[in-house]
């Protein structure tokens, strides 16, 4: 990547020198560019929100900027990253979206999320630390930008505006005004579960910003919590990709004596998760993890793994982390262990899970989802 600050050599985390995808895309790269023409100060708080896989803040490093992200990924790609490039540790603050945001904000650059709601979420939480001389900078791709994005900002921060488009990307400027009495903050958002859907039927989910469909339950996970498997003795299970929990919670509601791990990438995912659950009163045992996968989870130490592996990357559609969440599993799974999977019928999750495990059974399916469960031999 070619930058106002040097040429950077960035990857993705797991790096896979297969992956063809890149660390960085063309508004980073005019984002940069910008910073650099336009001479914006970096000499206060820098405070860098989104950044993909890094690259923001890898070639920002000498400013000592914070970067704040919801994923996990992120992170570990920005520690990559920075350590490839020579930056010392802790020159860049690392931050998740559960962390409380800096007091004071001189420079905001936001890489636009693809989730609304999370961007909402993290303008409103940094709104009390943007002052009349902040400067404000978003950037994403043409796509990616809306004019519901431009009202957020204009509605949380001040007026707004966007550039002109180059290389099918934008930026988006923001003038910080204090009089402005920012909303009150929607999340977490708090609703019930329908009935019929099992042990969970009747509950309370709670959603925090930027998780997968957080005001309602989706039809997906709908029907897998009406076809969980039956309750084991005590049995240790993973909530793969846990999103808000809600499965995770259905099996601890079925079966207290089990033991229930809840996993995700995104830290707003899992502080749902753990919401959900005790917002239900489980009495069994449970942990809740941030992780790539099933990363750190003993081989062989788990009877059941339920899943509904995502299909995109960012804007990036791709089966690497489908593939590698099925992989995780086979591997910490006992023998015997099973791997149910619920997912969208065109995207033959039965083919992968054939190849890994040796077998793959349908357990229930509809016209547009299916269940599959493989046990590992």
């Amino acid at each position: 990547m070619t930058t106002p600050w040097g040429e950077l050599a960035l990857t993705r985390f797991p790096e896979d020198p297969r992956d063809r995808l890149r660390a960085w895309d063309a508004s980073d790269e005019y984002l940069l560019r910008y910073l650099a023409q336009e001479g914006v100060p970096l000499s206060g708080t820098v405070v860098v929100v989104g950044d993909r896989w890094g690259a923001l803040v890898t070639a920002l490093a000498e400013h000592r900027p914070a970067q704040i992200t919801d994923s996990h990924l992120t992170q570990e790609a920005t520690r990559a990253n920075l350590a490839r490039h020579g930056v010392e540790p802790g020159a860049v603050r690392l931050l998740t979206t559960q962390d409380p945001p800096p007091d004071r904000v001189d420079v905001l650059l936001v890489r636009v999320p693809k989730s609304l709601a999370l961007l909402e979420d993290e303008l409103l939480r940094l709104a009390p630390a943007v002052h009349a001389g902040t400067v404000v900078v978003g950037t994403g791709m043409v796509k990616e930008i809306h004019t519901s994005t431009l009202r957020l900002f204009e509605r949380i921060l001040g007026p707004t505006r966007t550039s002109l488009a180059e290389k099918k990307a934008r930026l988006i400027f923001c003038t910080p005004d204090p009089a402005l009495e920012p909303p009150a903050s929607p999340w977490p958002y708090v609703y019930t579960l329908p009935d019929g859907i099992g042990p969970a039927s009747g509950r309370r989910v709670v959603n925090h910003a930027g998780v997968f469909c957080a005001d309602r339950l989706d039809i997906g996970t709908r029907f897998f919590l009406e076809h969980l498997p039956d309750g084991g003795d005590g049995w240790r299970v993973v909530d793969l990709g846990c999103g808000n929990g809600v499965v995770g919670t259905a099996v601890a509601l079925a079966d207290p004596a089990a033991e229930v791990l809840f996993v995700d990438e995104s830290f707003q995912a899992v502080a749902s998760a753990e919401a959900t659950y005790k917002a239900n009163g489980v009495p069994g045992h449970a942990e809740f993890r941030v992780a790539d996968g099933l990363a750190g989870v003993p081989s062989g130490s788990v009877d059941l793994v339920l899943n509904n592996p995502p299909f995109h990357s960012h804007q990036a559609t791709t089966d690497a982390t489908a593939w590698r969440m099925f992989s995780g599993a086979r591997r910490a799974l006992r023998p015997g262990g099973e791997l149910w999977v619920i997912g969208n019928r065109h995207l033959g999750y039965h083919v992968k899970l054939r190849k890994l495990f040796g077998n793959s059974r349908l357990v229930a399916s509809d016209p547009k989802f299916v269940v599959l469960k493989a046990v590992k031999r």
